[in-house]
This record gives C-alpha cells, sequence and structure tokens, in this order.
C-alpha cells in the first residue's frame, strides 16, 4: 500500500456488522481479497475468501491496515419482535451497540460437558460446596441450573446442564450456552461416544475447551491413555505443544480443583469478556418450570445490563413483571449484573429454554410484542423450510449462508474414512467452504438431528437410517436427512449442493436489436422512439443500451412498447414498434438498440 493511500485509509471510517465475509469485507477496505487474506493471516486467522468472520477479528485487521472502525449502525425501526429465531445475532448487536468505555470485564458462563457418570455433577458440587448429585434422581442431572462460585476474588458461573443435548438446544434457539466448554472425561474409562459428540458440540459453537480428566484417584486411572485418544480427536494437550488446556482432577476427592479454576480464568482472560452493568438489560432463559404456590419460576442468566425487582421483560412469546428474584443459593436479592444466574417469579406464561430475554418499557409494551410474535409464529409455523440442500443454495443467493454444514453417519468403520476423504477433497476443490461437524459410525439418531438444527447442517447417511426418535425431530426442526447406499451417488448429490453454493456468474444475454427510424414526443417519458426490430426480440421490462455509433450513450430498462398505440409484451423480427425508456429522451433517428437480460449461472 503506498504512503498516500495509507494517509487516506488513517482518515477513513469503516463500518462493519457482527458477522462479515472476508470477501465483502475487502469490498468496504478498498483493497483486494488476497490482500486482505496475508493481513488475516499474519495475525493468526486462516481464511477463504467467502468464509465469515466476526466483528472482534475484522475490527482487528482493518486497525492495522489504518482504518477507523465502529460498528454498523442498526435501522431504527428493527426491534426484538422482528427476530424470534434469530436471538443469537441481536443479542450480539445489542452488545456492539453499548459505547466502548462502559464495558466492563464479566464473569466467565462455563458449561460442563462429558459422558454420562463420567463425574460432572460430582465436579461441580465439589467446587461450590453444596450437596446436587445426592439429591438428582439415580445421581443423574435432572434439571438445567446455573451456579455461581467466586474463586481468588473472581467469579465463575456455571451451567448444570443434563448434557450436551441441552448445551445444543440452547444454541438451537439461538442462545449462546457458554463461553467456555469444561470436557470431563473419566480416566478410567477414557473417551467415549458421548465424549466425542460433546467435542461436536462445542466445536460447533465455536467455544474454547479446557479438558478436565477425572477420577484420577482409581488405581486404574490412565490419565496419559485420555490425552491420546483426546489428541487423535484433534485436542492437543498444551503439555505436548498443543492449545488445549488438560487439567487431572478427583471431584470426590477435591484434588486438581485449583488448577482446574485457574484454567478456566486463564481462558476467560483470554476470551476479553465484557458487558455494560449499565446498560440495556438482556440475558438468556435457563429453564422454567411451574411451582406449587409460586407460579412460573423462570432460570434467568442475565448477560448485559442489570435486572431489578419490578422490572418488566419480555422472552419469547412470554412476558411478566419480576415479583420476586433470587440466587443460585435462594436468597432474595433485588438486582443481578452481567453473568449472574437467578431464579424470578412474575412471568404469566413458560418462557423457552434458550429464549432471549429483554425488559422492556412496561406490561402494555411487552403485551403488544408478544401478540405480534405470536402472530408471526404462526404464519412462520406454515411457511418455515426444511433446511435442505436447495434451501441452503438459496439462502447462500440470499448472503446468509457461507458453507455447507454436513452430519455424516455410516453403517462399519470402513466406510467412514473414504466417505470423509472423499468429501473433504470435494471442499478442497471448492471455493465454499465444506465443514464435516461430525463423522461416526452408527444409525442417525436425534443427537444427531439437534446438532444439524443448532449448526445449520444437513445429515448425510451411507448405508445407514434414521431411528424413530431422529425422524421425529427432524420433522420438528426442519432438518434435512439425505440417505444413500451407494457412495458416488452421496458425492454427486455433495458436489452439486457445492457447485450451486458457489457465487452465481452474471451473464448478459443478447434478446435483439432495432434501429429509431423518428422520434416522437410523449407526455410520459418526454419523448419516445419509433424503431423497427432488425434481429430478434424487444422485451418490456428487459435492459437495454443505447448505441450511437461506436459509443453506448445510455443504458437502462425498456418501460414502454407499443404497437399502433396499443401496449404489448414483446415486439419481434421485421415489426415496427413505439420504445420508452426509463430516465432516457435524446433519441437520435439511427440510434441502435440493443435488448439484453442478465442471467445468474453457477460456475461449474
Amino acid at each position: 500500500m503506498t504512503q498516500a493511500k495509507t494517509n487516506e485509509a488513517q482518515t477513513k471510517v469503516v463500518e462493519i456488522p457482527s458477522q462479515i465475509s472476508v470477501r465483502e469485507l475487502a469490498q468496504r477496505l478498498d483493497i483486494s481479497p488476497i490482500a486482505l487474506i496475508k493481513a488475516l493471516m499474519s495475525i493468526g486467522e486462516m481464511v477463504s475468501i467467502n468464509q465469515t468472520i466476526d466483528y472482534d477479528t475484522a475490527a482487528i485487521v482493518a486497525s492495522e491496515l489504518g482504518y477507523q472502525v465502529q460498528p454498523e449502525a442498526l435501522p431504527e425501526a428493527e426491534t426484538a419482535e422482528e427476530e424470534t429465531e434469530e436471538a443469537l445475532p441481536l443479542w450480539r448487536r445489542w452488545l456492539q451497540e453499548e459505547p466502548p468505555e462502559a464495558l466492563q470485564p464479566r464473569p466467565p458462563v462455563v458449561a460442563i460437558l462429558g459422558h454420562v457418570d463420567h463425574g460432572k455433577t460430582t465436579l461441580l458440587d465439589t467446587i461450590r460446596h453444596t450437596n446436587v448429585a445426592e439429591r438428582e434422581a439415580g445421581g443423574i442431572t435432572q434439571h438445567i441450573g446455573a451456579y455461581q462460585i467466586e474463586y481468588n476474588g473472581q467469579k465463575i458461573t456455571f451451567l448444570d446442564t443434563p448434557g450436551h443435548a441441552a448445551f445444543t438446544e440452547l444454541r438451537a434457539r439461538g442462545a449462546k450456552g457458554a463461553d467456555i466448554v469444561v470436557l470431563v472425561v473419566a480416566a478410567d474409562d477414557g473417551v467415549m461416544p458421548q465424549t466425542r459428540e460433546a467435542i461436536d458440540h462445542a466445536r460447533a459453537a465455536q467455544v474454547p475447551i479446557v479438558v478436565a480428566i477425572n477420577k484420577i484417584d482409581k488405581p486404574n486411572a490412565r490419565p496419559d491413555e485420555v490425552k491420546r485418544q483426546l489428541a487423535e480427536l484433534g485436542l492437543m494437550p498444551d503439555e505436548w505443544g498443543g492449545d488445549t488446556i488438560m487439567v487431572e482432577v478427583s471431584a470426590k476427592q477435591g484434588i486438581g480443583l485449583d488448577e482446574l479454576l485457574e484454567a478456566i480464568l486463564l481462558v476467560a482472560e483470554q476470551a476479553d469478556l465484557k458487558a455494560n452493568p449499565k446498560g440495556r438489560v438482556f440475558g438468556t432463559v435457563i429453564d422454567a418450570k411451574v411451582e406449587k404456590g409460586r407460579g412460573v419460576v423462570a432460570s434467568l442468566l442475565v448477560q448485559n445490563g442489570t435486572l431489578r425487582v419490578g422490572d418488566v421483560v419480555v422472552a419469547g412469546t412470554a412476558y411478566g413483571k419480576i415479583r420476586a428474584m433470587f440466587d443460585h443459593q435462594g436468597r432474595r436479592i433485588k438486582e443481578a449484573g452481567p453473568s449472574t444466574p437467578v431464579s424470578v417469579m412474575g412471568f404469566h406464561d413458560l418462557p423457552k429454554a434458550g429464549t432471549l430475554f429483554y425488559k422492556v418499557k412496561d406490561e402494555k409494551e411487552a403485551r403488544r410484542i408478544v401478540e405480534a410474535l405470536k402472530e408471526k409464529e404462526k404464519s412462520q409455523q406454515t411457511q418455515q423450510p426444511t433446511l435442505t440442500l436447495e434451501e441452503l443454495f438459496r439462502r447462500f443467493q440470499e448472503g446468509e449462508v457461507k458453507e455447507l454444514r454436513l452430519i455424516v453417519k455410516v453403517d462399519v468403520q470402513g466406510s467412514l474414512d473414504p466417505v470423509v476423504r472423499s468429501l473433504e477433497k470435494l471442499g478442497e476443490q471448492s471455493e465454499i467452504g465444506l465443514r464435516i461437524l461430525r463423522a461416526d459410525v452408527g444409525p442417525i439418531t436425534k443427537d444427531d438431528v439437534m446438532l444439524a438444527a443448532a449448526s445449520k447442517a444437513v445429515v448425510i447417511g451411507f448405508n445407514v437410517k434414521p431411528d424413530s426418535a431422529a425422524r421425529k425431530t427432524a420433522e420438528a426442526e426442519k432438518v434435512d436427512i439425505r440417505t444413500y447406499r451407494v457412495i458416488y451417488e452421496l458425492l454427486d448429490d455433495v458436489e452439486r449442493a457445492l457447485k450451486g453454493l458457489l457465487e452465481p456468474e452474471e451473464r448478459e444475454v443478447f434478446l435483439g436489436e432495432a434501429e429509431v427510424l423518428a422520434v416522437f414526443p410523449s407526455s410520459r417519458f418526454g419523448k419516445v422512439a419509433g424503431c423497427r426490430v432488425r434481429r430478434g426480440v424487444l422485451r418490456r421490462g428487459e435492459r437495454v443500451r443505447v448505441k450511437r455509433g461506436t459509443q453506448v450513450v445510455y443504458e437502462g430498462t425498456i418501460a414502454s412498447l407499443k404497437r399502433f398505440q396499443e401496449d404489448v409484451k414483446e415486439v419481434r423480427e421485421g415489426y415496427e414498434c413505439g420504445v420508452g425508456i426509463k430516465g432516457f429522451k435524446d433519441y437520435h433517428v439511427g440510434d441502435i438498440l440493443i435488448c439484453f437480460t442478465v442471467e445468474r449461472v453457477s460456475q461449474a
């Protein structure tokens, strides 16, 4: 970049949305996509031209290139009731609207995931010095809760979820499940199917993972073997030169908990988590239930602002005025700031887990918003399409989708590697990203479908079928399941999808040309041209180019086409007609009108 260009860029302000493709960012920065990709590589981001990056990454690279950056302004009319299924982009934009100087560090929100009976709840129980596990039926967590502890003067909020399925349901409804995932793996049991699934869900959510290798007090504990198994799954221990912190713990004996909490705070510090305690009040519904004598009791996680008793809040199609608020130990409190979990009373209806809640002015406004949302949901229930490969193509054309995401299930291990390698090869040959979120052996399950729903993915099955629960969930969540018995048919379908997802090229198609024989006055256009069609056809509504000799003097649209004072849609070769072009009246006898259309065609 020249010095003049750099000085010019330093005074230029660029607006960036919460998510932006590399191609679009390059256009906004007025540099080539290749130069931008090199700049991103210099800050450690390996991306392709069509990949989407978040605001923070875009802001860093734009600042490096000398631009002043600010969040893209939102339309004034945008309100929460306009976004029922897109809570995640909405709260991200709300957070970006907060003045940077008002943002303060907030506690991290941590989800504990892992295989059943590997000690998730016992670990949390030991950390917060309470006895939740014994109160749960069979020692297995039965509900979604959230709890906050303090370690070395810093607070940490834990989501006590029944597993990755609940974590994913939060994401499927648009919520941010957590800032950090603690993956619990038993040292005597090693990596199990649900361990792999939990890793898939954390990766799909793009959340950093800290591994807690539990039960190291057992005589048959094999922590090094567990690390090896995790390394094979792409989680390389930091002590082996990787970037995944792994801590050996014993939840029952309290071994290694200090190291685990320090690791969580270290990862949180790197994430630079902030919120505005005095800003707009919003957060996520963790759970809700009806309790006898208390009515609807909802567990909420405040993400920004300070929630207070007496506030009126809306969560999807539920609303209410908060009559009472309790902390995670059941104590009455009057207010709660960012990353604080609370139980509240006052909702009229049960809000759904994972729904965005936000404060509004009063109950009158809340009722108006909820009624509008209910009407919108009624129409959406019949209109919402299944996310098929074809629907992905449509969404890509509209800029909503930037990569093809797949869940791959096959019948035997011997089929898995060839299928995955072939798919990855297709992705390498395409400009569009192909991301395999999960590749495993076995039937298509409900968990596969929930991961696909949360990640906007398509489920591909090779010689396997979905079980009944998966079929019902796919129907409810509008997830496309495609099954194949021949690998070539599977690969052909995906290849067609990738070609369809490529940004279409615009191609000009010649329709016809006419010569201007006379010029007439017109009350509507000022002047119109009397023409004879020399080749092809002229069509009303299509593009037209006015040529005078070798020069193009105007390009526009045929707004009027007449034969003998009658409006017609088209006039073919050899016939005379009157032509009115929108925005043009400087016709000369002898001008040539070239009629054409522009087609968008997928790259082969």
